[in-house]
């Protein structure tokens, strides 16, 4: 069973203005850097540690990648290790500047 949550962009969106969550992208630095969700940081290896290491796990967490499929892993990760509502967004960044373009 997965430990996380599937999510449309629309979803994502509400979650976003409803919720608070940290918001990971986990696509490559350059993509981040060309654009992303405000408020958005960029997950590596040391940003996953710090979070752990804060022990927030009420603290909701959104992920996206490119098109929603690798950002599953990483919130089955997160889910794995005891945050408590993990998202991980369908159809990732693409879904989200589809979403912005309407």
């Amino acid at each position: 069973m997965a430990k996380y949550t599937e999510v449309s962009a629309a979803e994502a969106k509400n979650i976003i203005a409803n919720d608070d969550p940290v918001i990971l992208d986990s696509r490559d630095a350059h993509s981040f850097k060309e654009g992303h969700i405000d408020g958005a940081m960029l997950a590596h290896d040391g940003l996953t540690e710090q979070l752990i290491r804060k022990r927030q796990y009420d603290k909701p967490v959104l992920i996206y990648c490119y098109h929603g499929n690798s950002s599953k892993d990483l919130a089955e990760f997160f889910g794995g290790i005891g945050f408590k509502t993990v998202y991980s967004m369908a159809g990732g960044y693409t879904a989200w500047k589809k979403l912005e373009t309407v």
